[in-house]
């Protein structure tokens, strides 16, 4: 027979057991919620960061870090690719799982995205020359959206704003634009000759903000193109992420302040005063990972005297291909050539 005393050891024992095992599943409780809640911190604050970094980026904030620059574009890439895949599926349901798109299409221009965006610069008082551009290559009305439909090339000529904001120059452009609605107007860019360089990198900015493109070209307004030479060297360097495409040369700098070509920061250059390889400006296109670079870096990228050069300069420390590609020398008209100067 047990005594009272080892009865009371067991009832002891076993009261022990349930308090220890409540204890245990207590702290287990309270170790789920406390990873749960990390974890759904740790979401809370890389949403916050993304719209913190998206938010400096629209703002032209320039103390942006490497690393906050690639976490910025595979943010950016994501919802791209998101994007692109939704409209595959829905565009496969329609069509029994075969898009027309992609069916029709001759392999000669990329199905998902557009290929180009082609900025022509122009300026006030040169009605005639875009007159001239627009019946010699760029279409107008349908046409050109059916460019960009069928081809994916997208082109508008650019011009900033009067430093009269407001003056019958900024209404000429409206009224012309409304009748042919073909022009990128910068409303934060003055439009004068000193300011071609800025205008150029305003160019960039705003088209990368609103196009995904796989180039951005800018073209001047004298200059006439061949769109599908274009379009066919163009997709031939899909595969260069980083390529800086024209007719590449260098050149002496002018510090001479009467030469035409006179460059007030001569001094930069060195004793030999030789500018940099660089595309010429009357025809080139930069890949979109460099237009996206430039737009990032808007606030702290510097301009020189011509738009070229400044372009050239942006991409001097960047593990960046130039394409000398002698189809974008507009000298003289050539068969397979880009283009040719008026």
């Amino acid at each position: 027979m047990r005594s009272r005393g080892s009865q009371n050891r067991l009832s002891g024992n076993s009261f022990g057991s349930r308090v220890s095992a409540l204890i245990f599943t207590m702290i287990a409780t309270m170790a789920t919620i406390y990873v749960a809640g990390r974890l759904w911190q740790d979401a809370e604050n890389r949403v916050y960061l993304i719209e913190q970094l998206e938010k400096r980026t629209s703002q032209g904030h320039s103390a942006v870090s490497v690393d906050d620059t690639l976490k910025i574009l595979a943010c950016r890439e994501q919802k791209k690719k998101l994007f692109d895949l939704e409209t595959e599926l829905s565009a496969a349901r329609k069509e029994g799982f075969v898009s027309k798109q992609l069916s029709a299409n001759d392999g000669k221009y990329p199905t998902k995205k557009t290929l180009s965006v082609i900025g022509v610069m122009t300026t006030f008082g040169r009605k005639k020359n875009r007159d001239a551009v627009r019946k010699a290559w760029m279409p107008s009305g349908a046409s050109l959206k059916n460019l960009a439909d069928e081809k994916g090339i997208i082109v508008r000529f650019v011009i900033g704003r009067s430093a009269n904001r407001g003056d019958s120059l900024d209404k000429e452009i409206e009224k012309e634009n409304s009748q042919t609605n073909d022009f990128i107007i910068l409303d934060n860019q003055v439009e004068a000759v000193e300011e071609s360089a800025k205008k150029t990198k305003s160019f960039f900015i705003y088209a990368v903000d609103n196009w995904d493109a796989e180039f951005y070209a800018k073209v001047n307004d004298d200059v006439y193109v061949n769109l599908d030479s274009l379009g066919v060297v163009l997709t031939s360097h899909l595969d260069k992420p980083r390529a800086y495409i024209g007719c590449m040369k260098s050149g002496e700098v002018f510090s001479e302040p009467t030469h035409q070509w006179h460059e007030p920061d001569w001094w930069k250059f060195g004793d030999g005063k030789s500018y940099f390889r660089h595309a010429s400006g009357e025809v080139y296109a930069i890949s979109k990972a460099l237009a996206q670079f430039i737009s990032i870096n808007r606030s702290i990228l510097r301009t020189y005297a011509h738009d070229d050069i400044s372009t050239g300069s942006w991409f001097i420390g960047l593990d960046v291909i130039h394409v000398d590609e002698n189809k974008f020398c507009c000298s003289s008209w050539s068969t397979g050539a880009i283009c040719a100067a008026v």
